[in-house]
């Protein structure tokens, strides 16, 4: 007897089995030729190597440019996870009309085209200086890393139970202290969740930082897209394999996160 359940769950899982190999596939297919021993991006391998990963670690630009990436991306996570959690916790405590539209607007970095963002920035930051900087590419990403902040953390603070907060305020206990004994661990799953998004969000950006830095200022999703312009060697590829890395890396955390999240409910 045809089992029509069974065959549409079969037909969701294969389809979801070839979406995912879509987009794997070019990952595979990268990843590979970064070990290379030839110089040649092409099949077949002439043999396996860690020569271009050296490459990386003894040449000034790209180590100069993974050195601007972190600097960015953690200035941007220290701006952006006080201004996401306060903005969060704010729009959970107050209640007021209009309330819905406050919220699209700080989310709305999220959705406006990175391009536009990119050109209002540069047209912002240019009279007051701040082109060709990395405070202003820190500023920039800021901007686009709180609503990442927000969104997780007004997740998890939704959730959380305020009689542990009105408990702690009847005993005694001032606002500050609130906060960092009761409010500040019930919401740490959030905190951390926003943090990982806002430094991948800053770590992989590449349009604002083209429109926004110069050339001493170059971050390594930049420099690896001017590597592909110039001369496409098996560096490049060894760089698209450490970013593949790090975002791994970040993704394992994240979920990490939130399977401590489950286990603490």
């Amino acid at each position: 007897m045809f089992d029509s359940m069974k065959f549409w769950t079969v037909l969701t899982r294969l389809a979801g089995i070839l979406v995912l190999l879509f987009l794997l596939l070019p990952l595979f297919a990268i990843i590979p030729l970064a070990f290379n021993a030839g110089s040649i991006v092409s099949y077949p391998m002439t043999g396996l190597s860690t020569r271009w990963f050296e490459a990386v670690v003894s040449t000034p630009r790209w180590l100069n440019s993974i050195g601007n990436s972190m600097i960015v991306a953690a200035a941007t996570v220290a701006l952006s996870v006080p201004l996401g959690t306060a903005a969060a916790l704010g729009l959970d405590r107050l209640h007021f009309a209009g309330k819905s539209v406050v919220m699209a607007i700080l989310i709305s970095p999220m959705i406006v085209p990175v391009i536009i963002t990119a050109v209002g920035v540069y047209f912002f930051f240019a009279p007051m200086g701040l082109a060709n900087s990395l405070l202003g590419l820190i500023l920039a990403h800021s901007a686009i890393a709180v609503p990442y902040v927000l969104v997780s953390v007004n997740a998890v603070a939704s959730q959380r139970d305020r009689r542990l907060e009105r408990a702690g305020s009847s005993l005694g206990a001032t606002p500050f202290v609130v906060f960092r004994t009761i409010t500040m661990p019930l919401i740490l799953p959030g905190i951390v969740s926003g943090a990982i998004f806002a430094f991948a969000a800053s770590f992989d950006e590449v349009v604002i930082a083209m429109m926004i830095t110069g050339p001493d200022q170059k971050t390594l999703p930049r420099e690896l897209l001017s590597g592909t312009r110039e001369n496409l060697d098996p560096s490049v590829l060894a760089v698209a394999t450490i970013i593949i890395a790090i975002s791994a890396g970040l993704l394992v955390a994240l979920n990490l996160v939130g399977a401590k999240r489950k286990v603490a409910g």
